[in-house]
C-alpha cells in the first residue's frame, strides 16, 4: 500500500512538473502592447490602448469605441462572460463597445492551461491585460470588485459606472 501511494505521489509530481514546463511559458511580448490614461481612470482623462486579445490579435482603441467594459476580478469576469455568451457575436461591435479583462495576477500556467483555452471558445474578443504596470494604471482609485463601464467620447473618459449584475450591464449597453 505504501508503494502505491508513493508511486501516485511521484506521478503527480512528475505530471505537475511536465504541465508547468509545457504551459508555464509566457508568450506575452510587452514591447507590442501598451495602455495609457492621462490622469488615471477618471472623467476627463484620455485613454489609449493596444492590447492582445485571447487569439493573440491586437485590439487598439479607436474612435469607433464609445464604451469600454473593464473587469479586474474573477467573479466580475464570469458575470460579463455569462452575459456575452447569450448575445449575438456582433453585440459589442453594434454597441461600439470593447471588453477588457485583467489577467495579470493569474499565474502563467493557470492562465495558459485554463483561462485562455476557455476564452478562445467565446465568440467575442477580450482585450487582455497581462502587464501589472498597465493593470495598475487602470486600477488606480477605482472599485476593482465591480464591472467598470467607461463611456468615452473621442477617447476621453466622460463617465464611469460600477456594475454588479448582468441586468445592469444590459441596461447600460442599450
Amino acid at each position: 500500500m505504501k508503494k502505491i501511494i508513493l508511486a501516485i505521489l511521484l506521478l503527480l509530481v512528475v505530471g505537475g512538473g511536465a504541465l508547468f514546463a509545457i504551459k508555464g511559458k509566457d508568450n506575452y511580448d510587452p514591447s507590442k502592447y501598451s495602455a495609457t490614461l492621462t490622469d488615471g481612470l477618471k472623467k476627463g482623462s484620455t485613454m489609449a490602448y493596444t492590447l492582445p486579445d485571447q487569439f493573440d490579435k491586437s485590439m487598439t482603441l479607436d474612435d469607433s469605441i464609445d464604451k469600454v467594459i473593464l473587469v479586474f476580478a474573477k467573479a466580475t469576469g464570469h458575470t460579463v462572460k455569462e452575459f456575452l455568451k447569450n448575445q449575438p457575436s456582433d453585440y459589442l461591435q453594434k454597441r461600439k463597445a470593447s471588453f477588457i479583462a485583467d489577467v495579470s495576477p493569474m499565474p502563467v500556467v493557470i492562465r495558459n492551461t485554463f483561462a485562455l483555452p476557455d476564452l478562445r471558445k467565446q465568440h467575442y474578443s477580450v482585450g487582455l491585460i497581462y502587464d501589472t504596470s498597465i493593470s495598475a494604471e487602470f486600477k488606480k482609485g477605482i472599485d476593482t470588485e465591480s464591472i467598470v463601464l467607461v463611456t468615452l467620447k473621442d477617447k476621453v473618459v466622460e463617465d464611469i459606472k460600477y456594475i454588479k449584475t448582468e441586468d445592469e450591464l444590459k441596461d447600460l449597453l442599450k
